[in-house]
């Protein structure tokens, strides 16, 4: 029987590409997220083998339905992708946004301790599964402007260490991805639609892409069973760390 894989934040980046990385190696997904037409669409490709399912990871009620609500057949979920997360804004911290923190907040840290709370019980029970968190090199030091989003991933790792230790009697293996730069829609969502100022960002280098990071996370879950990958950074070359970055028209 084919394993079942569970991605928040499916319908657009690294989440889109986890999603089709691992029905492409043979999976069934579980694709969740806020946009219908894309979760449709999706389903259209892929037939049978992806169960869609519309909800706000940080709708703690309505997540925690749509996991227990689940058809029999899809219940068993073997891995976790933990990706629905978001930046807003890149202001200093005294002149940050309310509603911006509020958001990164509750979806970033919030929303993926929903998601944990909801599905690990089943791995635990069953003593088999593999939670992948996706973090970010901006979890291991904070960059110029990028505070409260910086927190949010810092706060991933000491959650994913945790859960690493909590489940280490069981046979669940824990893996957190931290990814650097990636092209995706991530810098439009950060600068509120802002298209000139979100393509800055990835001027002078080749970024990394949504189907880079999803290679990551099929090797951390196609490792054989006594070998958990705690955790992974993946930069792009020329990318040093999470605030230098060496653009070719600055060399």
């Amino acid at each position: 029987m084919k394993r079942i894989v569970m991605v928040t934040g499916a319908t657009s980046g690294i989440g889109e590409a986890c999603a089709r990385r691992f029905l492409q190696a043979g999976y069934r997904v579980i694709a969740t997220g806020r946009n219908v037409g894309r979760l449709n669409a999706l389903k259209d490709e892929f037939g049978a083998d992806l169960l869609p399912l519309v909800f706000d990871v940080r709708d703690r009620e309505i997540a925690e339905a749509s996991v227990n609500a689940l058809p029999a057949e899809w219940r068993e979920i073997d891995i976790l992708v933990n990706n629905a997360g978001l930046a807003l804004g890149l202001e200093p911290e005294y002149q940050g946004d309310y509603v911006d923190w509020d958001t990164m907040i509750d979806t970033n840290i919030k929303g993926l301790l929903t998601m944990t709370r909801a599905v690990v019980p089943g791995m635990v029970e069953r003593n088999r599964g593999h939670v992948i968190n996706i973090g970010s090199v901006a979890g291991d030091a904070a960059y110029a402007n990028g505070n409260v989003y910086c927190a949010t991933k810092a706060a991933v790792k000491s959650i994913t260490d945790g859960l690493r230790i909590d489940v280490a009697h069981t046979a669940l293996r824990v893996t957190l991805l931290k990814p650097g730069l990636v092209k995706t829609n991530f810098s439009n969502v950060r600068f509120h639609g802002d298209v000139c100022r979100a393509d800055n960002v990835y001027k002078g280098i080749t970024p990394l892409t949504g189907a880079d990071i999803a290679d990551a996370a099929i090797y951390a879950a196609q490792a054989p069973e006594h070998v958990q990958i705690a955790e992974m950074l993946i930069l792009a070359t020329h990318q040093a760390n999470g605030s230098t970055i060496v653009r070719r028209d600055q060399e």
